[in-house]
């Protein structure tokens, strides 16, 4: 949150909380204010788009803060999610050749079985589905403004070619994700096709590290899984800088950490997903 001096509302001077690159109008609840530009010193009228918030959320403007959002969202779960993925790495012989996928299938069976996380379960899916809806719609009325090409085509010069094929890349993502619910989730969840009763400790869980051994035997499976994890590099690249930008990170200092920081996380995220099926197809593990 941080204070501006002022901003002149008609014949007053007032000041504007903001809170994510949104200004909050003291004593105006159903009306606030928005940036449209990135480096502004000081608020005032000129930089400022005040709008209600059905205006806001049916705007560019509020697409782009929703898919901002829901990006910070699903890049904090990626880390959880790679981080319980690479538990079949314990299997690894300097670490412990005996597991066995002990602690891959303790993890997922906490992950599966706990009530709390079942309920973010669902904000999660909302936010996916918030995510892929907003990204289209951005992306058509983008299309639609296009609609006279440049005379001459900028390249790279403009930007990355990445940063110009979200959309490529997200449906790339989405086409990955339905065959990965398919092989997982649909399977832990509902199914439980493929899937065997392990025991640990007295305690009866799926055998889920069986079912990724049988799953990734499949060459063309590996491949697809390939493909999708370098979708999701190349659009992490892009989403995770742009989504801090979309709230209001501005600051040339922190932007220049945020893409160090982003080209990393893009990377070793990307590499994690993709290190576990071929570490399966390959032998190291199991």
């Amino acid at each position: 949150m941080k204070l501006f001096n002022c901003v002149h509302v008609g014949a007053k001077e007032i000041s504007p909380l903001r809170v994510f690159g949104i200004f909050f109008i003291p004593n105006q609840i159903h009306q606030f204010g928005v940036y449209v530009y990135s480096t502004p010193k000081f608020a005032t009228t000129k930089n400022i788009v005040f709008m209600t918030w059905k205006e806001l959320f049916i705007s560019s403007i509020g697409k782009k803060l929703v898919m901002g959002l829901t990006g910070i969202f699903l890049i904090t779960f990626l880390i959880v999610h790679a981080g319980i993925n690479a538990c079949i790495f314990a299997d690894l012989p300097f670490f412990n050749s005996e597991d066995n996928g002990e602690m891959f299938n303790k993890a997922a069976h906490f992950m599966g079985s706990t009530v709390l996380i079942r309920i973010m379960e669902i904000g999660l899916f909302a936010g996916i589905i918030l995510h892929i809806v907003q990204g289209y719609l951005l992306e058509l009325k983008n299309r639609q403004s296009r609609s006279v090409a440049y005379a001459k085509p900028m390249g790279n010069d403009g930007s990355k070619w990445y940063s110009r094929s979200m959309a490529l890349l997200g449906t790339l993502i989405l086409l990955f994700l339905i065959i990965h619910l398919g092989h997982f989730w649909v399977s832990a969840r509902f199914t439980h096709n493929g899937l065997e009763p392990v025991v640990y400790n007295g305690v009866v869980m799926h055998d889920m590290f069986s079912l990724m051994k049988v799953t990734f035997t499949e060459a063309w499976v590996v491949v697809v899984y390939l493909l999708g994890c370098i979708a999701l590099y190349f659009h992490l690249m892009h989403g995770f800088t742009s989504a801090f930008r979309t709230i209001g990170v501005s600051n040339k200092k922190y932007l220049l950490l945020l893409n160090s920081i982003g080209a990393g996380y893009s990377f070793i995220i990307s590499a994690l997903f993709a290190l576990m099926p071929v570490a399966i197809y390959l032998n190291w593990v199991g």
